[in-house]
Parts: C-alpha cells; structure tokens; sequence
C-alpha cells in the first residue's frame, strides 16, 4: 500500500513488453522457487503431503473430497504451468497469478473461479501480498508471492477438526481464506487509529515541525486502506450474487458476515480519514493562535515602548536653553530629571493597566 509496494508493483507490470502474446508469464528473476503443499481432508480424516511434481495432484484429487494445495513462490514458470494443465487454469487467468499489481476481483473460468485478494504485511508494513485463489468443485488452489504461510490458523482447524470446515465443501475454505485476509486488516486500522491518537494529543498540547508529515502520513495510508478494501467488498459480493454454482446457501451466510467486517473496516477507514483533516484544520488553528498570542504580546509591546520612545527622542535632542527659552527650558528645571522618569513610569503603568482592563493582555 505504500510507494515503495506500488513502485515494485509497477516495476513488475513493465517487465511485459507491449504487443507480447496474452498470456504470457513474466516471471521475476528474484522470486522464490514454488514450494507446492497439498492438505486433503474429508469428514473423517485428513492428509498432508509436499508435492514434488504437479502430476502427483491427480490422484489426490480423486480420492478427496477437499483437496486444497497452496503454491508458495512463483519462480519457476514450468510449474506453474504444469499447475495450469492440471486444474485447467486459463493462461490468462496464469498470467494475473505472476503479475502481482492486480485489483481484487473475482472472474469465472467455465469449471472454476479465479480470486483475487489482498493481503496485507504482518510486520504492519504498507505492502500487501497478493493472495490467487482457484476454486472449483472439489478443491482449491492458492498461489502466495512468498514463502510465509499466512493460513496457519486454517490448516490448524482442518487438522483438528474444528468448525464447519472438514464437513464442507472447497467453498467454504475459500471463505475462510477471505475471513482470515480481511480480519487481519482490523490491527492495522487500529494501529492507524492509536497512532492519530498520539498526534491528536501533540497538536493539542504543543505541535512540532513534523507533525503535518506525521497527519500526510497517516492520511496516505487511511486512503492506500480504503483503495485496497474497496475491491474486497466487490469480490465479497460478486460471490454473493454471481457464482451461486460454486457457493452454497451455507456459505453464503459466512460470506455474509465477512462482507460485514469489510463495511466495519472501510466505515472506520473513512471515519478516521475525516479525522485526519480535522486533525489538520485544528493544526493549523493551533499554529494561528500561538502566532496571534505572539503578535498580541509584541504588539502590546510596542505599543507600550513607542511613546517612551517618543519622549525619549525628544528629550535626547541637543538643544541648548540659554540660547533661547524656546529651546527645551525643561533642560534646566531643577526637578526635571526626576519628572522625566515619574512621566515615563506613569504613561507605561497606565496604558498596561488599560490594556489590563480591555483583556488584552
């Protein structure tokens, strides 16, 4: 979700050269070897096994009921296409698997669906992953760009049972794929929101330089958030309404719910974006009033020193009253030193007992 995300993302877009054939796979050279893991399950019992070869995949495939295999690493086109030919992947739908700058979505391939979904980094990064899933009758294919397994919470549950998820179809594991991708966007949204808590309390108590790059920040990344959860939502319900051949009414309602916590996610995404330019207004507002608190104490200031100052300069003039009693005769009073200072004193202390009185100081 951040620049450096989107820059390796378009980076890997511009590795196909304009005019080559649709689907052709564009493999990067720095990309993880395949990694293929297959976990067979049925209501009674469960296997795991790491495929060496794609072909092995036939026989699991007949003798399950679920059969789902997990593809981490897209370094090595054979395999990937050995992957194609088994579960009779369109090459364009292959060619979206290796290529990990897509938008979320969701397309039908005559035996199968094609998802597409976003996750996003464990370390709380602003990158995502790209999650590929095939789904057909019977079984599940999911490609990962990397060797992380993100589904741990899953196979646990296939292992031991628990859930609906060993008594159900290939749709349901889909469903709790999606689940697991979208509940783990929750700690970010709320580690987003903790952090413009802090901020929050600086700008109220005393802003800093940085503090409008801390906001930009946030803000970017609210926005990065929302432009990945919208799609979500669309896959979400393009399931719902369009694929009633590979969803069944029992799940549908778990994706029903899923669909729920995406609208709680981009709601709270929302409200915190509008936070954020409220945050900014009160900054701004913030940094206007201490510079008028300022401008107030200087103006007084000066309004205090300028007829001192006035008389200051007068009284500095070299004229000389002998030549003439026009010339400054306060020069030669007696008590004129001392008067000097009383009319200095009592002009300051009058107009700070003024400005006192209107509140201005």
């Amino acid at each position: 979700m951040g620049k450096e995300a989107a820059a390796s993302e378009d980076r890997q877009q511009l590795e196909v050269i304009p005019g080559t054939a649709p689907g052709t796979l564009a493999i990067d050279p720095s990309a993880p070897k395949p990694v293929i893991r297959a976990l067979a399950y049925g209501p009674e019992d469960v296997a795991e096994k790491e495929i060496e070869s794609p072909a092995a995949l036939h026989q699991l495939l007949e003798a399950w009921p679920v059969v789902w295999v997990s593809v981490h690493g897209l370094g090595d086109e054979r395999v990937l296409r050995e992957l194609g030919e088994v579960f009779d992947i369109h090459r364009l739908a292959l060619e979206d698997v290796v290529n990990p700058g897509q938008r979320a979505k969701v397309e039908p391939y005559g035996s199968h669906l094609f998802v597409v979904a976003k996750m996003p980094s464990p370390s709380g990064e602003d990158e995502t992953e790209q999650l590929s899933l095939f789904l057909g009758e019977g079984f599940l294919l999911s490609f990962q760009e990397g060797e992380r397994d993100w589904f741990d919470p899953v196979r646990e549950r296939i292992r031991g049972g628990r859930g609906l998820v060993r008594r159900a179809g290939s749709d349901y594991l889909a469903y709790a794929l999606l689940d697991t991708v979208i509940d783990a966007y929750f700690p970010l949204v709320e580690q987003l929101r903790d952090e413009m808590e802090e901020v929050e309390d600086e700008v109220l108590s005393s802003p800093e330089d940085g503090t409008v790059e801390t906001i930009h920040s946030i803000k970017r990344r609210l926005v990065a958030l929302r432009r990945v959860l919208g799609p979500h939502r669309e896959v979400i319900n393009a399931l719902l309404r369009d694929s009633p051949e590979f969803v069944t009414p029992q799940t549908s309602t778990y994706l029903r719910d899923c669909s729920d916590h995406l609208l709680r996610l981009t709601e709270r995404v929302e409200i915190y974006r509008e936070q954020c330019s409220d945050l900014m207004n009160t900054y701004v507002t913030m940094l206007s009033n201490r510079t008028n608190d300022v401008m107030r104490v200087l103006t007084i200031m000066a309004s205090i020193f300028i007829p001192l100052t006035f008389l200051a300069g007068i009284y500095g003039m070299n004229f000389d009253p002998e030549a003439s009693s026009m010339n400054m005769p306060e020069l030669g009073w007696r008590w004129g030193y001392p008067a000097f200072w009383v009319t200095i004193v009592v002009l300051a202390a009058g107009m700070i007992a003024y400005f006192k009185r209107k509140r201005w100081w």
